[in-house]
């Protein structure tokens, strides 16, 4: 089962609105770029219930994958668009069950939030390169 975690959904937690926005000038233009990141978490549920007067062995595991979306708004009015996934996700896992486990769940995925913060920040480091030779491109194109 996937649920999905997008704005909103942790309800104010400082994953949901994780944002950058950046500024920069490409020859001699302004263009404005915002990165954003998604959090997908999936959840399987591991163990087995135990038998009467004995512990359950049963856990939830779950797996939060990070994507990146990247925005750049170029004065010349060319938008350029990219997903950055992230190569290592976020992992844990909860006693239980799944279903009775997706708050906490929530709740151990926004305690992270830093670690998805620096993951965004990497990436817009990261990205730079990447913006300018598309950028260049669209402007050649243009002019070609």
């Amino acid at each position: 089962m996937i649920v999905s975690i997008v704005a909103g959904l942790l309800l104010g937690s400082p994953i949901a609105e994780e944002a950058h926005r950046v500024q920069m000038d490409h020859r001699g233009q302004r263009v404005d770029v915002t990165y954003r990141s998604a959090v997908d978490v999936s959840h399987k549920q591991v163990g087995a219930v135990g038998a009467p007067g004995r512990p359950s062995a049963m856990r939830c595991a779950w797996t939060a994958s990070v994507d990146i979306h990247r925005e750049a708004r170029h004065a010349a009015g060319h938008v350029m668009s990219r997903t950055i996934s992230a190569e290592k996700p976020l992992t844990g896992s909860r006693p239980g069950w799944c279903d009775t486990q997706r708050d906490a769940i929530a709740q151990d995925v926004a305690a992270r939030s830093g670690k998805v913060r620096d993951h965004l920040l990497a990436v817009a480091e990261r990205d730079q390169e990447s913006l300018v030779a598309e950028l260049d491109s669209a402007h050649d194109r243009v002019r070609g």
